[in-house]
């Protein structure tokens, strides 16, 4: 396996490659090796079941981005501080983290189908429990259950999506994320904006967009014979050996940035907009983790095929250059228009790092592990990642409540992800070219 194509087949893109991190996603050498044929209801296959899955991505994570611009609506509603904000947004970080580490591997064994009906239906109750909230406590509830169903059917999805074709399954993993993440905080901006009873209606038309989902699923082809599923297969398997650490130093500073980076933008986005601006757009605020997400998607397609160390010096370089600006923006050094501008211009910029980065980092690291080692691996990079989604925006609402305002909270937070980048050059400067198995 080389440095450009295979590892890309295994991660490519914020979330892509959530899906093998319960630890065994089936990569068989023949995709179709064991597969089950399905009943005589069970007729989608090949490209429609291939954007079936795609678009479960998309949706569910786009579930997981709807509440962004609504934060303010609740913390104005029931009176909460911005660590409050930044708990709620934690806790679905960690959900997924603990989901996708004991759940990953059940799709292996009860079957694909099963576990994305379940996990659909839970994604359901999550956010029929958002859409009657009444107060922080149905909040984290909700969270928790979104991020768990969340982890469990990312790590079906992405098996499945590998299971009809290994390739185009790779890139549509890649892909889908960053749009689903994206537009799910641009789709609550708008309910929020034009339409009435913003914290119910984004809440039930996902819950249709769920259902309608489900009715296809029940249709898919099953790719894998089911077979009891042992204990072992909800152990999460956390190995690394010793041909991967170099490398894994190299690469776990930019990981946990770049996903800090997100966590900071998913948890306190809009209202560092509306401080900036000083307007009320809901709108206006829900397009800040858009403008990060889509530069994402769009470095992962155009440095698919790069060499996976120059992705990763890219994306380290552009998350400095991003977060540079951004912090030029929040400084008192200009204000109004000029520096809602320059927060823009930076989260762009800071979107290629954060796509580019993770690409590169897990790409970096990958083929350096023997294939039987790959799942504990991935499962390390995860917890990485998860952990610098949740654990650095709950600081940062801290932060914001204790003396250093949200600005000075968010330029603390961008100084630490300097260093953080800054590390992560140093040490893949040090680190020779991982040799592939």
């Amino acid at each position: 396996m080389n440095d450009n194509r295979g590892t890309a087949e295994l991660a490519g893109a914020p979330g892509a490659a959530a899906a093998p991190a319960g630890g065994g996603l089936s990569l068989p050498e023949d995709p179709f090796r064991g597969r089950a044929r399905g009943g005589p209801r069970a007729r989608l296959a090949g490209t429609p079941a291939l954007v079936l899955l795609a678009s479960l991505i998309v949706s569910l994570l786009a579930a997981s981005g709807a509440p962004t611009p609504l934060y303010d609506i609740y913390q104005q509603r029931w009176g909460f501080s911005p660590v409050t904000t930044t708990v709620v947004f934690g806790v679905y970080a960690l959900a997924v983290l603990a989901s996708l580490l004991t759940l990953g591997r059940l799709s292996d064994y009860a079957g694909r189908k099963p576990v994305l009906l379940a996990a659909l239906a839970v994604q359901a109750v999550s956010l029929a429990v958002f859409a009657t909230a009444g107060g922080v406590g149905a909040l984290l509830l909700a969270r928790v259950l979104q991020g768990l169903s969340t982890g469990a059917a990312l790590g079906a999805v992405g098996a499945g999506m590998l299971d009809i074709d290994r390739e185009r399954g790779a890139l549509a993993n890649a892909l889908s994320p960053g749009l689903g993440t994206g537009s799910g905080a641009l789709l609550s901006a708008l309910f929020v904006q034009f339409l009435p009873a913003p914290t119910h209606l984004v809440y039930l038309a996902l819950i249709a967009v769920i259902a309608a989902q489900a009715a296809g699923v029940a249709l898919l082809r099953e790719t894998v014979t089911a077979s009891r599923v042992p204990a072992s297969a909800l152990v999460p398997e956390v190995r690394l050996p010793r041909s991967v650490r170099g490398p894994v130093l190299a690469a776990a500073p930019v990981l946990f940035a770049v996903w800090a980076l997100a966590g900071l933008y998913g948890a306190l986005g809009p209202s560092l907009v509306r401080a900036l601006t000083g307007s009320s757009s809901v709108l206006l605020g829900g397009v800040s983790l858009t403008a990060l997400t889509v530069p994402a998607v769009a470095s992962v397609y155009l440095l698919r095929r790069a060499p996976a160390r120059a992705v990763m010096l890219a994306g380290i370089a552009a998350l400095v250059a991003g977060v540079a600006v951004t912090l030029v923006a929040l400084g008192p050094w200009v204000s109004g228009t000029a520096a809602a501008w320059l927060f823009f211009a930076g989260t762009a910029v800071s979107g290629i790092g954060f796509g580019s980065g993770f690409q590169g980092g897990i790409r970096t690291v990958v083929p350096a592990a023997a294939p039987h080692e790959r799942a504990g691996v991935l499962s390390v990079l995860f917890t990485v990642s998860y952990l610098g989604m949740g654990v650095p925006a709950v600081a940062a609402g801290f932060l914001a409540a204790h003396g250093a305002g949200l600005a000075g909270a968010a330029r603390d937070y961008g100084a630490a992800l300097l260093v953080l980048a800054a590390l992560a050059l140093a040490a893949l400067a040090r680190t020779r070219r991982p040799r592939t198995r």
